[in-house]
C-alpha cells in the first residue's frame, strides 16, 4: 500500500500539479485515510484519488521548473547572491555592505517591488512558464499585471 500512496502523491504533484493545485490536499487526505484505515477498506480513499487524478486537468510545469533551475545549477557557476538581500541583521553586515538598498516587497504596491534576487550570471532566466489552464491562465495573468503595475 505504501507505493500506492507514494505514486498518487507524485502523480498530484508532477502531473497535475498547478492545473488543479488542490489535488494534493485531496490526495494526501485519502492517503492517510488509507493508512489509517487499512486494507480491505483502503481500497475506498485510493479509489477516490485514483478516480481525482485521472480525470482532473494536468499540467507538469513546476516539474519542469524545478528540473530546469537544478539543471543550470549543474551546469553553471552561479555566483553570489546579490548583496542586498543577503541576511543583514547581525553586527558588521552593513559593513559588509550586506542588505544595503534591499526594498522590502511588503512596503509597495501589491505587497511586489521589481529587484533583483538571483546573482548576476542568471538574474535574467526564467524557470516557471505557465501552462494552458485555467489556474496556471491566472498565474500568468497576475505575474503580467505585477510586472505592467512596478
Amino acid at each position: 500500500m505504501i507505493s500506492i500512496c507514494r505514486r498518487l502523491l507524485v502523480i498530484a504533484s508532477e502531473d497535475v500539479g498547478l492545473a488543479y493545485p488542490n489535488a494534493i490536499v485531496i490526495v494526501k487526505a485519502c492517503v492517510d485515510s488509507a493508512m489509517q484505515i487499512g486494507f480491505p477498506e483502503a481500497k475506498i480513499p485510493l479509489a477516490q484519488a485514483t478516480i481525482l487524478l485521472a480525470t482532473s486537468p494536468k499540467s507538469n510545469s513546476a516539474y519542469l521548473a524545478i528540473s530546469n533551475a537544478l539543471d543550470e545549477l549543474d551546469h553553471e557557476f552561479i555566483m553570489d547572491i546579490p548583496n542586498h538581500i543577503k541576511d543583514a541583521h547581525y553586527k558588521g553586515a552593513k559593513d559588509l555592505g550586506r542588505g544595503l538598498e534591499y526594498k522590502y516587497p511588503h512596503d509597495f504596491k501589491n505587497n511586489y517591488i521589481k529587484q533583483q534576487y538571483l546573482p548576476d550570471n542568471i538574474k535574467n532566466s526564467e524557470y516557471y512558464k505557465p501552462q494552458n489552464n485555467k489556474t496556471e491562465q491566472n498565474i500568468k495573468k497576475y505575474l503580467q499585471y505585477l510586472n505592467e503595475s512596478n
